[in-house]
């Protein structure tokens, strides 16, 4: 569908065919998608006021006719015009009347009224301001103004504004850096709030500043209710918010900036003021007000759930998770429930029917996500607990590093994690977390917490927590009998890179990438549906030289996020094929002889993973003559298909060791033996021993990829 565009000319016949198809589809099928693409993504007053070609009815006339009330507020604040008639003389608040829409009548009528009481001059600088700016952006330039006029009128009182996200935040406070009214620091403190600076900058927003000197706090919503500020006096409210949410349909986490809702602009409202009178600026249009919705969306409608659906299970054996679901006061959408059942079926805590297995029941016993669970599981079998820990709990909260503060600060900060990534190989922001944490409680005990954070840019306060968390986790392992309660002989591994990035990829696989030729100087991962993604700039990855990611062209990663800039990666691990290899769900051999097309050929014609009663997913097999032949010489040279997209060339010795090792982990992760995590972890732990030795010596060998 073309995208319509307003650069100062008429609409095209393709635009004027795509408009004039979607309200077709609205209007007659109650198929909305593609008109609200139209007037929201791209939307002009050419746009919004176009009158179909035939009937003559416009976006709003659909709206109001068929009751969408939110719509209806949606056209009217971008300036959609309610006195337009259609070829019968009907306006938009006639077809409200005519189908007994009364809600979104009354919402075009009290319009109309309030459109008539203002005046006309008030109006046209109200158009005018309108014309010049998106009003899904924040203006920086308004809040600049207003900030100095305030300062001007008033003299006292903190001001808190409120902005989305960080950037945001950085824009306005180097643009008032700049202005040569606010740059006096004598008369201005300028600070910034959000969960990821510092916790001494944080302390700052509580601190009275000196009389004279004026406090402007620019913050995220975590000012809405978490904190109070006893100084402020004025609030401006840019009325945007970052939310993060769950795309089910791409299977990706969002964080875009959004409009708030009625009970979040309220809280911020209350904020001017606490402690005595105050006042509130709102940037954005009463219209705009009225289709605020009132409360955010549950969280069970924005998150994955397959927490949440292990524990129905855990509760019901018997029940239809999607049944179950479906009762709750707001139940997620069908796609969010297949996803999240997909993702239990892969790891092995459900069957494909639904059925709760052993190895559920044993992941839905720990307080974390199932993957997690697993990674935990596989890290006990592997000796190699204590990264598994911080791991899990890491994921669980927040990132421990803080934003630098000032520009000079930045390299030193890259610089910093960089360092402590490379304590387990490097090139990972995961493994930079887990030694950040080791790195610090060894500062703690030698009484250098403080000189550490400053140094490595690390939040002491999310550090504590994550102690915290560690120790309610390992008490839980302890109580439920996965581990002795002497952990030592449990992190024997701890610190063998090979091992630890093989618990990595159990934790994040099937989130695997391979890194493609940079274009225009971005690192881009394709995934294994075949997305391109970018690695957020934030990643210790993102300037990764184009030879090494030859070296390593695997990554694995967290999850992947749409924000306002397009798709991107922001936590993720360059790792060797071997942990991969051991741990993928599937892996087909071919002959490395053919060309791609015959590759795909061979593998098409192997037969594909199969599944026993009990669900355990086994390796495809070649035919046997054509086996035999692979397999004659260990010196053959052969190629390894994974999961059906990655290609890695090998000798046949190579790969005959690779399928002992997986069917060794096979019996004892994704099958009925990992119940012996509850018997004599000695003996189970012997079968692992030649894992090991070869994860810890091989890890960095490169198989050569196509």
């Amino acid at each position: 569908m073309p995208n319509v565009r307003d650069e100062g000319h008429e609409l095209t016949e393709e635009d004027k065919a795509a408009l004039d198809e979607a309200i077709n589809l609205a209007w007659s099928n109650d198929e909305f998608d593609s008109l609200l693409d139209l007037v929201s993504s791209e939307g002009t007053p050419k746009v919004y006021n176009y009158q179909h070609s035939t009937s003559g009815l416009t976006p709003l006339m659909v709206f109001a006719g068929k009751g969408r009330v939110g719509d209806v507020c949606m056209l009217l604040s971008l300036g959609a015009n309610c006195n337009l008639q259609e070829k019968c003389g009907l306006t938009a608040l006639k077809w409200a009347e005519r189908e007994n829409q009364e809600e979104a009548a009354e919402v075009i009528r009290k319009h109309a009224q309030n459109a008539l009481a203002d005046s006309s001059e008030q109006q046209q600088l109200l158009d005018k301001y309108m014309a010049t700016i998106n009003p899904e952006f924040v203006d920086v330039v308004l809040i600049e103004k207003l900030l100095k006029k305030i300062c001007v009128d008033s003299k006292d009182g903190a001001i808190l504004v409120f902005l989305p996200g960080w950037d945001d935040i950085n824009k306005t406070r180097e643009r008032l850096l700049v202005n040569p009214f606010f740059k006096d620091g004598s008369k201005f403190i300028i600070i910034s709030l959000h969960s990821m600076v510092p916790s001494m900058e944080q302390k700052k927003v509580f601190k009275r500043p000196p009389q004279g000197c004026r406090k402007i706090i620019l913050s995220t919503n975590i000012s809405e209710s978490a904190i109070t500020i006893d100084d402020v006096v004025y609030v401006i409210d840019s009325g945007r918010m970052k939310e993060k949410s769950y795309d089910p349909y791409n299977n990706v986490s969002t964080l875009q900036s959004s409009w708030v809702s009625k009970a979040s602009a309220k809280q911020r409202e209350g904020r001017a003021g606490r402690c005595q009178p105050g006042i509130c600026y709102h940037l954005y249009s009463k219209l705009r007000e009225t289709s605020l919705p009132d409360f955010q969306v549950p969280e069970i409608k924005r998150m994955p759930i397959e927490e949440l659906c292990l524990q129905v299970k855990l509760l019901d054996p018997h029940c239809k998770i999607e049944d179950f679901l479906q009762k709750t006061l707001d139940p997620p959408v069908p796609e969010t429930i297949s996803n999240a059942v997909a993702v239990l079926v892969d790891i092995g805590a459900l069957s494909v029917d639904e059925t709760l297995t052993d190895l559920g029941e044993k992941i839905g016993c720990l307080p974390v996500h199932p993957l997690t669970s697993k990674m935990i599981f596989f890290a006990i079998l592997m000796n190699c607990l204590d990264p598994a820990l911080t791991l899990a709990c890491a994921s669980d909260y927040r990132d421990p590093f803080t934003l630098p503060m000032l520009p000079n600060e930045k390299k030193r900060a890259a610089a910093a994690k960089f360092e402590l990534a490379s304590l387990y190989g490097g090139h990972s922001d995961q493994l930079a977390v887990m030694a950040a944490f080791e790195c610090w409680k060894k500062a703690k005990n030698r009484g250098q917490e403080a000189s550490f954070c400053s140094q490595y840019f690390i939040s002491s306060s999310t550090m504590n927590m994550l102690e915290a968390m560690r120790k309610q986790l390992q008490r839980e392992l302890i109580r439920k009998g996965f581990i002795p309660e002497n952990v030592s002989s449990c992190n024997t591994n701890a610190h063998v890179p090979g091992i630890v990035h093989a618990v990595l990829v159990a934790g994040l696989y099937p989130m695997v990438g391979r890194f493609l030729p940079p274009k225009h100087g971005k690192r881009v991962v394709e995934t294994t549906s075949g997305a391109k993604v970018r690695l957020h700039p934030q990643s210790l990855n993102f300037k990764l030289s184009f030879w090494k990611s030859n070296d390593y062209p695997l990554v694995i990663y967290d999850e992947i996020t749409r924000g306002d800039g397009g798709m991107h990666i922001r936590n993720c691990t360059v790792i060797g094929p071997l942990p991969l290899l051991l741990l993928a769900t599937e892996i087909v051999v071919a002959p490395a002889e053919n060309d791609a097309d015959d590759e795909d050929d061979d593998y098409d014609s192997a037969d594909g993973a199969e599944s026993d009663e009990d669900g355990m997913e086994i390796d495809g097999k070649l035919g046997t003559q054509q086996g035999e032949r692979i397999m004659s010489s260990p010196d053959n040279l052969v190629m390894v298909v994974v999961d059906r997209w990655l290609y890695f060339g090998a000798t046949a010795l190579d790969v005959a060791q690779i399928y002992c090792l997986r069917e060794q982990l096979s019996a004892a992760i994704l099958f009925k033996n990992f119940l012996l995590l509850l018997g004599p972890m000695h003996i189970l732990r012997l079968v692992f021993c030649p894992v090991m030795g070869y994860l810890g010596s091989h890890y960095q060998e490169n198989l050569w990829s196509r």
